[in-house]
């Protein structure tokens, strides 16, 4: 279970100090797919990189099965469990597709394992597995072998912040199928921070963030016809109402 305790996160900018999140509460149970939404410059992205040591907690607490986290930096989080994925990729000049996988895993796996995770996100593996991690990828080619790595780690907390950025139409579809497989094999928790229907549509839960809070929380199928403004939305809640 992932506990956010009463947590801010402050920056100071030309001698002020400026709220990005607020007292903020959340837990996040094991097993879960939950996606993380709400309007642009709420805090989404931010908390993603506050559960994963990114920036550090200005107050409050972050608790992983128990454990007190929060000054723990992002080698020690990693070691305990949780895997992040960037909205923008990072490029490896010189590493190998093959070699960031086993890097990831964090053993020597051969490479039909390797082109096993590579498949399971989409990607012809003989095509990739000898390639660079360099920009002659494509963003939605990067995304998908971040996702692999993420996969090969094989931890129990997977957050992925905002998977759908900087990516073409063909290739967010594919991002989806990746997604909905991923959530049909879960062995873990998995956190996304997307505004994408999509993604909302395969959600167990989805936690909506707003002004740096919580500001609602709740399974997909009462959340999300809310925040699609459909008549099964009005509809109950004028029963709400007549109750």
């Amino acid at each position: 279970m992932l506990e956010i305790k009463n947590v801010s996160y402050r920056v100071e900018e030309q001698d002020a100090v400026i709220p990005i999140i607020e007292h903020l509460n959340l837990t996040v149970g094991d097993g879960k797919f939950v996606v993380i939404t709400g309007p642009n410059g709420g805090g989404k992205s931010t908390l993603a990189k506050l559960i994963m040591g990114v920036y550090p907690v200005t107050e409050g607490r972050i608790l992983l099965d128990g454990e007190d986290i929060t000054e723990l930096g992002i080698t020690e989080r990693a070691k305990l469990g949780i895997s992040f994925a960037f909205q923008q990729p990072v490029h490896f000049k010189g590493i190998k597709v093959v070699d960031l996988l086993r890097l990831a895993s964090g053993s020597r796996i051969t490479i039909n394992q390797a082109c096993e995770y590579l498949s399971r996100v989409g990607l012809c593996a003989r095509d990739y597995i000898q390639r660079e991690v360099n920009a002659s990828l494509s963003g939605g080619e990067l995304k998908r072998i971040e996702i692999a790595t993420v996969l090969a780690r094989g931890t129990k907390y997977s957050v992925f912040d905002e998977p759908e950025a900087g990516i073409d139409l063909w290739s967010f579809q594919n991002l989806i199928r990746v997604f909905e497989n991923i959530r049909e094999s879960i062995q873990g928790t998995v956190i996304i921070i997307s505004h994408q229907e999509r993604i909302l549509q395969i959600a167990d839960e989805i936690v909506v963030i707003e002004d740096g809070a919580v500001k609602r929380q709740g399974p997909r199928d009462e959340l999300l016809p809310e925040l699609l403004g459909t008549p099964s939305a009005a509809n109950n809640a004028c029963s709400r109402l007549a109750d």
